[in-house]
């Protein structure tokens, strides 16, 4: 039997845990919040407004989110339980067919034709083993038994709140008035650089150019809502 190394354990505890819900919320999250901010400025609303809407979006889309990405998984879960009750139902019927498309599984791996029988048959000869086998091989389904919708849901509703208030910081902190704007750009920006580089971590982007991409993301889509913001205070304020 082989014993996994650390590094092998690792490697599959990170891709099978919620670092990728905190990444995206997180960076979901300052990048929204910032854009309230970015849209009030522009508007020449008050500080305690800013602070009224950016919590109002912190706690709305957090709970949007998490809900989203919660339900999405519970969906795949019951597609995923649906079509292995389909595959037990097949193999308890139909045998000699789902054993036929077993064998031509093995022959496709490219298995000598005088082995193929023997691996088949230590396949089929759990129904279990043989149903894991028809999931992966036929529909491409891995299943993660460990997997809860639930807590992947709170990861990410907990990301997109606590993270996605850094651009608030300055307007729930004393900082002065003719500050805040300022501060709350350089804290969004530092955060969606660093939160931006984690997604490194579950995708395969150097982490630098993970970092900056996230920072131009956020930067077009702040941009967008100051410009939206002045507009609208130009049209329906007149100054």
């Amino acid at each position: 039997m082989t014993t996994l190394t650390h590094n092998e354990k690792e490697h599959g505890k990170l891709e099978g845990e919620y670092i990728g819900d905190f990444v995206f919320g997180a960076n979901d999250g300052i990048i929204t919040t910032f854009a309230v901010v970015s849209g009030a400025v522009g508007a020449g609303l008050s500080p305690l407004v800013i602070i009224m809407l950016g919590l109002a979006n912190l706690i709305a889309d957090g709970i949007s989110m998490g809900l989203s990405n919660f339900l999405s998984l519970r969906s795949r879960r019951s597609f995923e339980q649906r079509e292995r009750a389909r595959e037990e139902y097949e193999i308890e019927k139909f045998p000699d067919q789902e054993r036929q498309e077993v064998s031509d599984v093995v022959a496709g791996w490219g298995i000598p034709s005088a082995h193929v029988s023997s691996i088949v048959d230590d396949i089929v000869s759990d129904k279990k083993r043989w149903t894991d086998f028809m999931m992966r091989e036929e529909l491409g389904i891995v299943e993660d038994p460990k997997d809860k919708p639930i807590t992947h849901g709170f990861v990410t509703f907990i990301a997109f709140s606590l993270v996605g208030a850094m651009p608030l910081i300055p307007y729930l902190f004393g900082i002065p008035p003719h500050l805040q704007f300022m501060v709350s750009i350089i804290a969004t920006a530092v955060s969606l650089f660093i939160v931006g580089s984690l997604r490194s971590l579950v995708t395969n982007q150097r982490w630098l150019w993970a970092g900056l991409e996230m920072l131009i993301v956020g930067s077009i889509a702040a941009s967008a809502a100051f410009v939206v913001g002045s507009w609208a205070q130009k049209i329906f304020v007149g100054h």
